[in-house]
């Protein structure tokens, strides 16, 4: 009985199964009238047509009125004060959905996102593990699945989660047709979100409009949490912190001439300093980030240049500098692209019979690109040029649609002609020009906020220089905050 189910009425316990419990119309009443006053519809307290239509919604499977109910469901049940005691939660997906348009990659995009709801507004951080032991399981999951709460197919109870004082799982029903950017089936985003919201210990929200509200609402391109939702989770793991901002002066001596860097290749490191354009930028498959400008390569560390650099693209990647864009597919390969050509690598190795045509290996996409890198929001590939951008998708066919190119101004707060973009492993999507950078908060879909605000001197905040220089002013070092 659904009342049951979501916690409104007391579960008959075990040694009662053979009898049937008497319930007068007045107790049902009670029951009823509880149930609508939570869902914000009109309390009759009667079972009209409204109140069933609303029972029979799509929902989250975890009870409305936790503490009440079923002691078969009771360690679902949230305790005061359940939290994770940990800042960097980890979390991995063990089964993945098989009744779905989307590929595995697809599904780790979708979860992603859903945690950064979270995330965004707390001092949490997720990493994704493929294997061993973590704080959230997550499984897509038919019928009876061994924890006595069975999905019950398409349609009904979606998922249901543990609050983390019973391990935070979360469990999805696979016999939902899970989507992305679409109001067609269930949207796994929207349902994920919810769930992880149980999962980091909240529970159902009265509040209509909340994430925590326990009915599906049917397709959200975006999703931000309510007051409701963040006073919650606020109370369980504070505030994000505030980025710290310090300024002092130049530490050089007014006057005094910088001592260039330089490697055996005779290129000085004070060149990247002075004029902080670069050709293309990106981070290989083992996770290192490089910087091109000209024939001169750098590697970088988290915050500066890392020792012995700059080195020659040429003599080291085998290719012509004066490169045009680079990114890393989810293979693992390396992309380089340069005039009407591209070359092909596994971190700095490149593969036999490169360079081929653009227009051979990438249909529909232009010569002479400016930027090319993965986006987080969906997995593809997006390749932009003068004021223009294109998004290209491998497994399509034809792997460009005819609705491309499209203006460069559908992403808020970039500017045309830019240099490169990356996609970095803070989940951010990075882009330069002419010497500063611009952090792109791709679940919002516009430039970040910030303080400083973007853009932002590349110089000193991804080469670690001594002093920026921004169309010929020299500028007061700005110390890094805690994040680029």
């Amino acid at each position: 009985m659904y009342l049951m189910k979501y916690g409104y009425m007391e579960t008959p316990h075990k040694h009662h199964s053979k009898s049937a419990n008497l319930l007068s119309r007045d107790g049902l009443r009670d029951y009823l009238m509880d149930f609508q006053s939570f869902a914000g519809i009109p309390i009759t307290g009667e079972l009209d047509s409204f109140t069933v239509q609303v029972m029979n919604m799509p929902r989250c499977g975890v009870k409305d009125k936790v503490g009440r109910g079923a002691h078969a469901r009771k360690k679902r049940f949230a305790l005061q004060g359940s939290r994770w005691k940990v800042k960097e939660i980890k979390y991995k997906i063990s089964r993945y959905p098989t009744f779905t348009s989307m590929n595995h990659n697809d599904v780790d995009i979708e979860i992603a996102k859903a945690l950064t709801v979270w995330s965004n507004s707390t001092d949490l951080s997720f990493k994704q593990e493929r294997d061993g032991r973590v704080h959230i399981e997550i499984r897509f999951e038919d019928g009876e699945h061994g924890d006595g709460d069975p999905f019950d197919g398409e349609g009904g109870t979606l998922a249901h989660a543990y609050f983390p004082v019973y391990g935070g799982d979360a469990h999805f029903d696979n016999g939902d047709f899970w989507t992305m950017h679409e109001s067609r089936g269930t949207n796994l985003y929207q349902t994920a979100a919810h769930e992880f919201g149980h999962s980091l210990g909240l529970s159902h929200s009265e509040v209509p409009t909340a994430v925590m509200a326990p009915f599906y609402k049917g397709f959200e391109a975006q999703i931000l949490l309510d007051a409701d939702d963040m006073k919650g989770i606020q109370a369980l793991y504070g505030e994000k912190p505030k980025e710290k901002i310090a300024f002092k002066p130049e530490q050089r001596s007014f006057g005094t001439t910088p001592v260039p860097i330089t490697t055996t290749e005779g290129v000085s490191r004070e060149e990247l300093c002075n004029n902080a354009t670069i050709d293309a930028i990106v981070t290989v498959q083992d996770g290192t980030t490089y910087t091109f400008k000209g024939d001169a390569y750098w590697k970088l560390s988290n915050d500066a240049i890392a020792s012995g650099y700059p080195r020659s693209i040429s003599q080291d990647w085998h290719i012509p500098g004066n490169m045009d864009a680079a990114f890393t597919w989810t293979n693992g390969k390396t992309y380089i692209f340069k005039g009407k050509y591209y070359w092909r690598f596994s971190n700095m190795i490149l593969d036999p019979d490169y360079p081929k045509l653009i227009s051979k290996g990438f249909e529909g996409i232009p010569n002479h690109i400016d930027a090319a890198f993965v986006w987080s929001g969906n997995g593809k590939v997006y390749f932009f040029k003068g004021q223009k951008y294109w998004r290209f998708d491998p497994d399509s066919d034809p792997p460009v649609k005819f609705v491309y190119p499209k203006p460069i101004s559908n992403w808020e707060g970039i500017p045309n002609d830019i240099d490169d973009a990356l996609k970095y492993g803070n989940g951010y999507t990075y882009f330069f020009k002419a010497g500063l950078y611009y952090r792109f908060d791709d679940t919002l879909f516009k430039v970040d906020q910030g303080n400083p605000p973007f853009p932002r001197p590349a110089g000193y905040w991804w080469f670690g220089c001594q002093s920026i220089q921004s169309q010929g002013n020299n500028n007061p070092r700005i110390l890094h905050s805690i994040s680029r």
